[in-house]
C-alpha cells in the first residue's frame, strides 16, 4: 500500500546539487512546514558509473529531507520493547542511535515490521561491552546480535559501514566535510550502501526525525521499489537484491520501477550464483511471512520461478497460466489461504510451505476426490487413526471447489475401504513428491517440455529440512491407535510454536489450509 495522502509535512528540505556542497551544508530544522513534493523522476536507463559519478547520479534531482516523525505518524510506542531497551542503553552511553531499513518503511506504512535494525555511532566492541548477552556475527559485514530475553536485536555500526564503502567515496566525504564527523555525510554514506530507496530511511526516535537522502518517502508515496544506484550495477554487486525486490514488492503490493523490473528480468540468471542457504532464506521470507501468493506470482512473471521451483513453474506453464494472469489456481489458492493465517511478525516454519508444495504436486500429478483430500487433512490434523478421519469426512455435505483440475468429481456411496486405500495412496504420493522436489534429476526434467525456459537443477532444500517436512505426514496410518504422535489442542494458532516447527501446530495449520482450499471456508468448522 502506498501513503494515501499528503497529510504529513516535513520541517525542511534542500535540493541536492553536489556532494561537496551538501557535505559542508548542515541541515537544520526550519519552522516552516513544507508539503512533500510528489513529482516522479525518469525511469530511463543509465550507464555504469564510477564511485563519484555514482553518488552524483544517485542524488541528482532528489532532495535531502528531515521529516518530523510525528508528522509521519511515528511514535516510540510502535517500537518493540526489546528494541527500545537496546536503543535506550546505547543512547545512555552517549552514542547516536537510529532505526534503519525496512522497519522504518513499515512503520511509516502502518505495517508491522518483520524485525527492527539499529544503526549506531558506537563501535561494535563498545556494543558488546554494553550488553551482557551480545556477540559479533558475520565476516564480510559484521554486526552485533544483542539478546534480550528470547529476542535478538541486530545492531550495526557506522564505522563498519564506512569500512565497507568504496575508498574514494570515503575520501570524498572526509575532504568535502573537513572532518570525520560530518553527520549528514556519515548518514548519506550508509544510505548509499542500501539496496532500495524505501529501505534508505533513518529514524532517530530521540530527535524525532526521519532522514531521507534518497527519495525514499517519495517512492513510498508512489508505491515503487527502486534501487539506490543503477539497477544493473546494484544487482551485479549483490544478486540477492533481485529476490529482495520481488519479496518487498509482493509484501507491500508495490510496483517495480521500469529500470528495476528490466534488470530483474535480464539478470535473473545471476541468482544461481547465490549460496543455497541464502536462497532458502530469501524463499522463506517470501513464502512464510504472509505474502506467498503474491511472491509466487512475481517470481513467475519475471521468469525466476523456472530457476528456483521448476516443478511448480512447469505446473503453471502446463495449465496455461500467463505471466500477467489475474486468475487463480489450486497452487496459488493454497498459498493464499496460508497467507491469511500468517503475518510478518507471525511466520511459520519453512517445513510447512515445503509440505504444501509437495501436497499440491501429488494432486497435480494425480487428481483426487475432494473427500480423499478432506480425509487426509483430518488425519494429519488429529494425529489420530485414519478410520476416524474417514468417518468424519463422510458426513461432509458442503460443495467443494470445482474449478481445480486437481479435484475429481464427487464420489457417491464410496466404500470405506476404498476411501481408506485412496488416502494412504495420497500419503505415499506426497512423500514421493517430496523426494522429487529435492532431486536434481527430477527438477532438471520438469521444464524439459519448454525449451525456452532456463535450465535449472537447483536443489536448495537441505536434507534436514526435507526430512522434517516428511515427518509432518508420518502420523497418517491405518492403525486404529497412533503411538508417539501428539494432537493439537484447541483451534487457536500458537505462533511461537508454528515458527519453531512444533509438529502438532504445523499439522494443524497444514490441515486448515488444505481443507479451506478444497471446501468453502465455513466448512472449516468440521475441523
Amino acid at each position: 500500500m502506498a501513503i494515501s495522502s499528503v497529510g504529513f509535512t516535513c520541517r525542511s528540505y534542500f535540493p541536492i546539487r553536489t556532494l561537496q556542497y551538501h557535505c559542508l551544508w548542515k541541515i537544520r530544522f526550519n519552522s516552516v512546514a513544507t508539503a512533500i513534493e510528489t513529482t516522479d523522476e525518469s525511469d530511463g536507463f543509465t550507464k555504469d558509473v564510477d564511485c563519484q559519478d555514482r553518488v552524483a547520479d544517485v542524488t541528482r534531482d532528489r532532495e535531502w529531507k528531515q521529516l518530523s516523525s510525528k508528522d509521519l505518524g511515528l511514535s516510540s510506542s510502535m517500537i518493540a520493547k526489546p528494541t527500545r531497551q537496546v536503543l535506550n542503553s546505547l543512547k545512555s552511553k552517549g552514542h547516536d542511535v537510529y532505526l534503519v531499513g525496512g522497519c522504518v518503511r513499515d512503520l511509516i506504512l502502518k505495517r508491522t515490521p518483520k524485525d527492527f535494525d539499529i544503526l549506531t555511532s558506537a563501535e561494535l566492541r563498545e556494543v558488546v561491552r554494553t550488553f551482557s548477552r551480545c556477540e559479533i556475527v558475520g565476516r564480510r559485514f559484521p554486526i552485533c546480535h544483542v539478546h534480550i530475553g528470547d529476542d535478538i536485536v541486530e545492531v550495526s555500526s557506522f564505522s563498519t559501514s564506512a569500512l565497507n564503502s568504496p575508498r574514494n567515496m570515503r575520501t570524498d566525504f572526509k575532504e568535502s566535510s573537513g572532518s570525520d564527523g560530518d553527520e549528514d555525510c556519515i548518514r548519506l554514506n550508509n544510505c548509499l550502501q542500501r539496496d532500495f530507496t524505501i529501505n534508505g530511511l533513518m529514524f532517530d526516535p530521540y530527535a524525532k526525525v526521519v532522514y531521507d537522502y534518497l527519495g525514499g518517502i517519495e517512492d513510498l508515496r508512489k508505491a515503487k521499489v527502486r534501487t539506490v544506484i543503477h539497477a544493473g550495477t546494484s544487482f551485479q554487486q549483490d544478486c540477492a537484491r533481485i529476490l529482495r525486490a520481488i519479496r518487498i514488492a509482493a509484501r507491500l503490493g508495490f510496483r517495480l520501477s521500469k529500470e528495476t523490473a528490466h534488470f530483474i528480468k535480464n539478470l535473473s540468471f545471476l541468482i544461481q550464483r547465490l549460496d543455497k542457504g541464502r536462497i532458502l532464506m530469501e524463499m522463506n521470507y517470501m513464502l512464510a511471512y504472509g505474502s506467498a501468493e503474491a511472491s509466487l506470482r512475481l517470481l513467475w512473471k519475471f521468469g525466476i520461478l523456472e530457476i528456483l521451483l521448476p516443478i511448480q513453474a512447469a505446473y503453471l506453464a502446463r495449465s496455461g497460466f500467463r505471466r500477467r494472469d489475474k486468475r487463480t489456481n489450486m497452487l496459488l489458492s493454497l498459498f493464499a489461504n496460508l497467507d491469511k493465517l500468517l503475518a510478518p511478525d507471525r511466520p511459520c516454519h519453512s517445513s510447512l510451505w515445503i509440505a504444501i508444495l509437495a501436497f499440491h504436486k501429488a494432486l497435480a500429478d494425480q487428481p483426487r476426490s475432494p473427500l480423499v483430500v478432506a480425509a487426509f487433512s483430518l488425519a494429519v490434523h488429529n494425529c489420530g487413526d485414519i478410520l476416524e478421519a474417514v468417518k468424519i469426512t463422510k458426513k461432509i455435505t458442503r460443495p467443494h471447489e470445482r474449478s481445480f483440475f486437481e479435484l475429481l468429481g464427487p464420489e457417491e456411496n464410496v466404500e470405506l475401504k476404498t476411501l481408506l486405500d485412496e488416502v494412504m495412496d495420497l500419503d505415499a504420493s506426497i512423500k514421493d513428491a517430496l523426494n522429487q522436489m529435492t532431486d536434481g534429476y527430477f527438477i532438471s526434467k520438469a521444464m524439459a517440455a519448454y525449451p525456452q525456459a532456463p535450465y535449472s537443477d537447483l536443489v536448495f532444500i537441505p536434507l534436514q529440512l526435507y526430512l522434517r517436512a516428511g515427518r509432518i505426514f508420518q502420523c497418517v496410518e491405518k492403525e486404529e491407535t497412533q503411538m508417539g504422535f501428539e494432537a493439537k489442542q484447541g483451534s487457536k494458532i500458537e505462533y511461537s510454536s508454528l515458527y519453531s516447527g512444533y509438529f502438532p501446530e504445523i499439522r494443524h495449520v497444514f490441515a486448515r489450509v488444505a481443507f479451506d482450499t478444497v471446501f468453502p471456508l465455513d466448512v472449516c468448522q468440521e475441523l
